[in-house]
């Protein structure tokens, strides 16, 4: 079996008296997608910080593809493809949604930017983000604004944009949070068509998405994984229901 594209073992981060992440173990294997579910304050957004070098963990070590970047800053771990799409869209709105994605593109592959220059006139970004937008469903809008789309568009521009900078592991903070219905499915469909092409790390509160989506899933409750495994797995275990999914056989 291949090398876990992620390894976290024993990740403590304190905050005060909290232990915000405690003793957090799990892997992630080569393509898969995999959630991390759990409770408003369980954790997972200082977990995704921790994983990106955005916070110093306490204690604990991370591994991408077999390096330790516990102690690497957010650039080097970039740099090895670990890639983060953040719940607030962070693209530019003055640029076309083909510019944005050649902006992301044109970071990784070593091409010197310079203001005289436009971001869509090397031919290799261009193959890059027109794959990306074709997957991402934003081939049809790629001369549009980024301020004329519509939320759920933003959002798959965003992804578009961790796709063009070659990601190795992908981690999506929520990213249907805030989508209507409509937007919601079409994102799902979305990840549908990347899963198995990336490896993935979703956080998510829909649950509907992630049973959907999910190859394994971790439930994190007060900064513990209590549990994870498969999707029919995580939605029977008795500790998850009683804890996240609303079981009330006991009540």
């Amino acid at each position: 079996m291949n090398a876990p594209s992620l390894t976290v073992e024993r990740l403590v981060r304190h905050f005060g008296g909290l232990k915000a992440t405690d003793e957090v173990t799990l892997d992630v294997r080569p393509g898969e997608l995999h959630a991390i579910i759990g409770p408003n304050g369980a954790g997972k957004t200082t977990l995704i910080n921790l994983l990106t070098g955005e916070l110093a963990n306490d204690g604990g070590r991370i591994l991408v593809d077999d390096v330790d970047v516990t102690e690497k800053p957010v650039q080097q771990r970039v740099e090895l493809g670990l890639l983060r799409s953040y719940q607030i869209t962070s693209v530019f709105d003055a640029f076309t949604v083909r510019e944005n994605v050649c902006l992301a593109a044109r970071r990784t592959q070593g091409v010197r930017m310079a203001v005289w220059k436009p971001l869509t006139g090397d031919s290799e970004t261009m193959q890059v983000a027109d794959r990306v937008m074709t997957d991402c469903q934003l081939l049809h809008v790629a001369d549009e604004k980024a301020a004329n789309l519509a939320y759920g568009q933003r959002r798959q521009l965003e992804i578009a944009m961790a796709l063009a900078a070659g990601p190795r592991l992908l981690l999506l903070d929520e990213p249907m949070a805030g989508m209507s219905a409509a937007e919601g499915a079409a994102a799902i469909e979305l990840l549908h068509t990347l899963k198995g092409q990336y490896t993935i790390v979703l956080i998510e509160h829909d649950m509907n998405a992630v049973f959907s989506l999910a190859d394994r899933i971790s439930v994190l409750v007060y900064g513990k994984i209590i549990a994870t495994g498969t999707v029919d797995e995580i939605r029977n275990h008795p500790d998850v229901r009683k804890a996240y999914l609303g079981d009330d056989e006991d009540a």
